[in-house]
């Protein structure tokens, strides 16, 4: 998950926001806000936080097409696209696989504001890899970054999220992965949680001292 932290955290700049409308619109919708194209973007990156915390309603399947379309033009090895992507929005899927967690992990329902193993998200998307492909890895971190960004630019939180996805990948939840449906060879990666924030996190400190110039 550190490699794909640092590629969610730098990356994917390009379809950030509006992704399917044409430069034109992308620009007079960004110059009526008082913005420039470039200076929204930057915007949009600078105010993105991990939401731990959502209102209950699932996101819209129509804005989710946006950022899934947004995901899959992401930039990749080749164009091999070695990613699949899984989304649910389905709540008896959701509390169902999170009753197990809870018998496994016993201790995390004893926080009051638990309500799913998703971070009480409503909509989750699972990312599958192609592991056959070397980059596969970075392929399906710069299509998280893609989504994460253009929901940031619609009003929808999210987090990435490492620990669901490897209890999905346990024997106790075997019944809820083989129901996601990935290809034979693919597996799962990671998962993202989107839903309307709940919280409004402030922003953690970042350590600008790694980042040089070589001449």
């Amino acid at each position: 998950m550190k490699m794909l932290k640092g590629i969610l955290g730098g990356l994917c700049l390009c379809t950030a926001i509006g992704c399917t409308a044409p430069t034109s619109q992308k620009e007079n919708t960004a110059a009526a806000e008082g913005f420039s194209q470039s200076e929204a973007v930057v915007k949009t990156i600078m105010e993105r936080r991990s939401i731990r915390q959502y209102k209950p309603q699932p996101v819209n399947r129509d804005t989710m097409q946006t950022i899934l379309k947004c995901g899959i033009n992401a930039p990749n090895g080749q164009n091999k696209q070695s990613w699949e992507v899984r989304v649910v929005d389905d709540a008896a899927f959701i509390d169902g696989v999170t009753e197990l967690y809870k018998k496994a992990n016993p201790k995390a329902a004893e926080d009051p504001s638990f309500k799913n193993m998703f971070r009480n998200a409503p909509t989750v998307v699972f990312i599958a890899n192609d592991p056959s492909y070397g980059f596969s890895q970075v392929d399906c971190g710069l299509l998280g970054g893609n989504m994460i960004l253009t929901a940031q630019s619609m009003g929808i939180g999210s987090c990435c999220l490492g620990g669901p996805a490897a209890f999905m990948k346990s024997p106790e939840a075997a019944e809820y992965l083989k129901k996601l449906g990935f290809s034979e060879g693919y597996e799962l990666l990671y998962c993202i949680a989107f839903g309307y924030p709940d919280e409004a996190p402030a922003a953690k400190p970042r350590n600008e001292g790694k980042v040089k110039f070589v001449d």
